[in-house]
């Protein structure tokens, strides 16, 4: 009976490692790189560029919306309609440039664009999480959120040279525009298929699935392990956005990567991801999900500690040995950051804790970067021998250490619930 149980949702699964590899080519062609391409091609500062960039942390804290959606079944309907809705503005954004407009018109229609599908998206995150993470077994959480991170990664790398080749490609026959347009279509497409593979996935509507029962959220902020998981991903957060908010103007204008170059970053880190993921999965499986962010925490310190140190002479290899370390530390960070939640918070409370985790961790990435910015500027507009993106790696490399002694002194002592 068992075995029929779990097949019943086999197909679902096998959904949702594709529906995963279709998001994340969308958060490709979203992402800082490309991102700055746009902004870079509209005239927006490197400081404007990095508030928007983190826009993808600021959504995340409106994954707070979703305890108050937890409850609302089936998930499936609202969170695919708001996948179209928000995948159909990813692929707005493209189209933002080509239209004839002051800068101060596309400005303000590229940030509602980017703001609006953002927010959408992270309202729906925490409720798909847990519809999918439903139909897979304890036991077996670390294995399969490797296995699917190595499919999106895989097939990222295709997706990143294909982006790449055709902005260069137009960028050389002086005709962006184009190939703002051409990426704007793909982005359309990718949504449809996108939404079928929400559609032929199953949800569970038997008894065990969560509901949120009144005054949960009061239960949830009286949870003290909660929040100290939730520590790990603010603590986390700060340390990556001051430096990744700033990464994609850095490749484009200081250290002059073709997108080209930049897509193979990207497709080498991705490659790397993907042979880690596994390892990492089935040490977590094994050991713990703490103990394995600890081992990431320590390599993204010392990816931090490398980037401090590049500059346009040295930038297209230190900058990739950098971006390799970071790829293998993020190999094991995401699946631990969710599969904390896991390990620490009750079933019927998963939904929201995962919501409330995504929206402190989301706020603070977003906080840090609007704190930050500018100090970018003004160091930019000054004589200082150093760049400012120097700095901001000084800064994610002291907050990781601070990660490492949290996790060991604080995390490490808290008691797992019984499944």
């Amino acid at each position: 009976m068992n075995n029929v149980e779990k097949d019943k949702y086999k197909t679902s699964r096998l959904m949702y490692i594709i529906e995963a590899a279709i998001e994340y080519f969308v958060s490709i062609a979203v992402g800082t790189v490309y991102l700055a391409r746009i902004t870079t091609y509209i005239g927006m500062s490197d400081a404007l560029t990095g508030i928007l960039s983190s826009f993808v942390s600021l959504g995340c804290g409106f994954q707070l919306i979703a305890i108050f959606l937890a409850n609302k079944r089936p998930v499936k309907r609202w969170v695919t309609a708001g996948h179209i809705v928000s995948q159909v503005l990813f692929a707005l954004i493209y189209l933002v440039p080509v239209f004839d407009l002051t800068f101060t018109e596309k400005t303000v229609i590229f940030v509602a664009l980017l703001l609006g599908a953002q927010i959408i998206h992270n309202i729906i995150n925490s409720p798909k999480i847990n519809w999918f993470m439903s139909l897979i077994d304890d036991d077996k959480r670390g294995r399969f959120t490797a296995n699917k991170e190595i499919v999106s990664l895989l097939s990222g790398i295709a997706f990143s040279y294909a982006l790449g080749t055709v902005m260069d490609y137009y960028e050389r026959k002086g005709d962006i525009k184009t190939a703002f347009i051409v990426c704007g279509i793909g982005l359309f497409l990718l949504m449809l298929l996108h939404s079928l593979t929400l559609i032929l996935s199953k949800e569970k509507t038997e008894k065990q699935v969560q509901q949120v029962a009144q005054g949960q959220i009061k239960a949830l902020l009286k949870n003290r392990t909660l929040f100290k998981v939730i520590a790990v991903s603010v603590i986390w957060n700060v340390a990556n956005y001051a430096t990744l908010s700033f990464t994609g103007t850095y490749q484009a204008k200081e250290l002059a990567f073709s997108a080209t170059f930049s897509s193979l970053i990207i497709m080498v880190g991705s490659l790397v991801r993907a042979i880690f993921s596994r390892p990492m999965g089935n040490f977590a499986d094994k050991y713990s999900f703490c103990k394995m962010l600890s081992i990431c925490f320590v390599i993204e310190a010392v990816s931090f500690g490398i980037n401090i140190f590049t500059s346009p002479s040295n930038g297209h290899w230190l900058y990739f040995l950098h971006y390799i370390l970071y790829c293998v530390g993020m190999a094991g960070i995401n699946s631990a950051t969710i599969n904390l939640i896991y390990d620490y918070v009750e079933y019927n409370q998963r939904t929201s804790a995962l919501a409330l985790q995504q929206t402190f961790a989301g706020f603070s990435g977003f906080f840090i970067t609007l704190l930050l910015s500018p100090v970018v500027a003004c160091i930019q507009s000054s004589n200082m021998p150093i760049y400012a993106q120097q700095v901001m790696s000084i800064i994610s490399f002291v907050v990781t250490l601070v990660g490492i002694v949290y996790v060991n002194t604080v995390i490490k002592k808290l008691k797992k619930i019984s499944q």
